[in-house]
């Protein structure tokens, strides 16, 4: 799920001001503390390989972020892919692989237990 800046409804507008809001944007039920995360990822980067062996090949944590600039691919379980880019608030649940289209900044949000142990996995990855 992602959505543009523009596309989330203004709950409070005023002179210089706009609060937006979008509800039900993803679920945190039963996570523990959250880790924020600040990516910078070249073009052309899959993170598929380094997801290998891990529970169908996919990262297993949610995320929740904001793409400062890029573009990026989210390809989830069952096949069905998103594109997320410039200015565009996205929440990925459990079970994605993200490819990079364009050079990019990307802010996430994820539960701190599971990211971490994924990160740690691709580390052993890239180690070969």
């Amino acid at each position: 799920m992602h959505i543009a800046k523009e596309d989330i409804p203004v709950k409070i507008a005023a002179p210089g001001v706009a609060a937006r809001q979008q509800i039900d944007f993803g679920d945190a039920t039963g996570y523990g503390k959250i880790s924020g995360e600040y990516f910078s990822l070249p073009a052309g980067m899959d993170i598929s390989p380094l997801l290998q062996g891990l529970e169908g090949d996919l990262c297993q944590a949610p995320h929740w972020g904001y793409v400062l600039g890029g573009k990026l691919t989210t390809t989830y379980a069952d096949g069905t892919q998103e594109v997320t880019s410039s200015s565009d608030l996205f929440y990925w649940p459990p079970g994605h692989t993200v490819k990079v289209e364009e050079n990019a900044e990307v802010i996430l949000f994820s539960p701190q237990h599971e990211h971490t142990a994924v990160i740690n996995h691709m580390i052993e990855k890239m180690k070969g």
